[in-house]
């Protein structure tokens, strides 16, 4: 009776720590798979009318650098521009649907990306995707994630990605200063943050809407290399 007692306590234990284990394995799963997914970082600033998203170029994999200069911004139809943290591919997928909402809701971002987020929650296929996603027009900007949250920030600086902390902080910190526009204000918060977070490298790729853009319109990507992150005074 002993033996079998004890037999069915080492049983017990086998079974509790091979559930322990499982549920380690897969929380460190779900903790790789979010962090790969926000491994990066991309700003937007809205000042005087001048609206800029700005992102770095690197794309990491656990801890190697893949490639040092991808195109994390964009400039979609109907003068809106964006820019994700996320999988590539699934951030374009999203572009994609957001272009269709936009294409039956012409020059209503509001609209498209309230659309956009319930579809992103509720189809079984976009749910599946690992994205967030800022986009902006000349008057609203949103930051979009997959959970049906749909952000406009009140003081129009918003930040995503793991060095979205750092770049928005030093945005907010700079926005009220004369003299700097937007521009400006987004390239030196993107220096700090690339220079502070491991996933952000200063190879920047920018988008803007200026003052004078009719919507639809706008100049080309303004793209820049800020290899070494300090401007020259």
């Amino acid at each position: 009776a002993m033996l079998r007692r004890a037999a069915k306590q080492l049983a017990t234990y086998a079974f509790d720590a091979a559930t322990a284990r499982g549920a380690a394995a897969s929380s460190t799963s779900r903790t790789f798979s979010s962090s790969a997914a926000h491994a990066t970082t991309v700003l937007c600033v809205r000042k005087d009318g001048e609206v800029v998203v700005m992102a770095d170029g690197q794309v990491t994999l656990g801890s190697q650098v893949i490639k040092p200069n991808v195109k994390k911004v964009r400039r979609l139809q109907g003068g809106v521009v964006g820019g994700f943290a996320g999988a590539t591919a699934d951030a374009f997928t999203l572009f994609e649907r957001l272009e269709m909402k936009l294409e039956e809701h012409p020059g209503q971002l509001t609209r498209a990306a309230v659309e956009l987020a319930k579809a992103w929650r509720n189809d079984k296929y976009l749910r599946r995707l690992e994205a967030t996603m800022v986009v902006a027009d000349k008057h609203h900007t949103f930051q979009i994630t997959g959970g049906g949250d749909v952000i406009e920030p009140h003081d129009g600086v918003i930040g995503i990605g793991s060095g979205g902390p750092y770049a928005t902080a030093a945005a907010r910190a700079l926005v009220d200063i004369d003299g700097m526009d937007a521009l400006a204000i987004a390239k030196k918060a993107m220096n700090i943050a690339a220079d502070t977070c491991v996933y952000t490298n200063h190879n920047f790729i920018i988008e803007s809407i200026g003052p004078s853009d009719e919507v639809g319109g706008g100049d080309a990507a303004k793209k820049g290399d800020e290899k070494g992150g300090k401007e020259k005074k």
